[in-house]
């Protein structure tokens, strides 16, 4: 009977330090995982963005209307750094989008250059290799007000009626970049370029084109509550 009390208290014993460190392992695992994430962090975007118009029919009676001109770009972005190799990313921003307008075109009957004021929010998947990385994903956007110039006269964008413009607008966005460092501060590379998916003419075929190249200060959080 003592025998049989004995190798109990023995196996209960070690099975209580088998449990006990398999969480320590476990534990040391959590911890590893959450050092090889990504970083977490949220930076000011800023920067100028080079957009164009696509007449997707391919009209060439509709010349120069992929004819980039310069934008501004302006909000907050957040990276959520959530395992060793993956990210989220979303951003929300103002940008002035448009292009030139060729002769012909959907809009006038002239050359002119049309820009819409919009409010953006991509929503992009980023994947990390060492200190590359490539991003992509949908974005939606509204366009809450225009001008078009042509012929030295400015005229709002209408919204309204067959003649107008779209206000929601949807799309995606691929890209890629690298961080580098500077004097021990971490710095961001991102090139991006956007695809507007949906037609912002109503009645003619019209699509939003851009390309921005970001380059931003990193402030990782002290803890990231989004890594498994």
């Amino acid at each position: 009977m003592k025998k049989t009390i004995k190798k109990a208290i023995v196996l209960g014993m070690v099975a209580l330090s088998a449990s006990s460190m398999a969480q320590t392992i476990d534990s040391s695992s959590v911890q590893i995982a959450r050092k090889k994430a990504p970083v977490t962090y949220m930076h000011p975007l800023l920067n100028l963005a080079a957009t164009s118009l696509n007449h997707e029919k391919g009209n060439k009676a509709i010349g120069g209307n992929e004819k980039p001109v310069m934008s501004l770009q302006a909000g907050l972005a957040f990276q959520g750094g959530i395992s060793s190799h993956f990210s989220m990313v979303s951003e929300v921003y103002y940008m002035v989008k448009g292009g030139e307008l060729g002769v012909y075109n959907p809009l006038t009957t002239e050359n002119g250059t049309l820009r819409l004021h919009a409010v953006e929010v991509p929503v992009l998947a980023r994947f990390h290799f060492g200190k590359f990385h490539v991003n992509a994903g949908p974005s939606l956007a509204y366009n809450f007000g225009g001008k078009i110039k042509a012929d030295g006269k400015s005229t709002k964008v209408s919204f309204d009626g067959d003649e107008g413009l779209k206000r929601l607008e949807a799309g995606v966005q691929v890209g890629g970049g690298l961080t580098f460092r500077i004097k021990q501060k971490q710095y961001a590379l991102d090139v991006r370029y956007a695809h507007g998916l949906t037609n912002i003419a109503q009645n003619d075929q019209l699509y939003n084109r851009n390309l921005n190249i970001s380059v931003y200060f990193i402030q990782p959080w002290k803890s990231n509550p989004l890594a498994r």
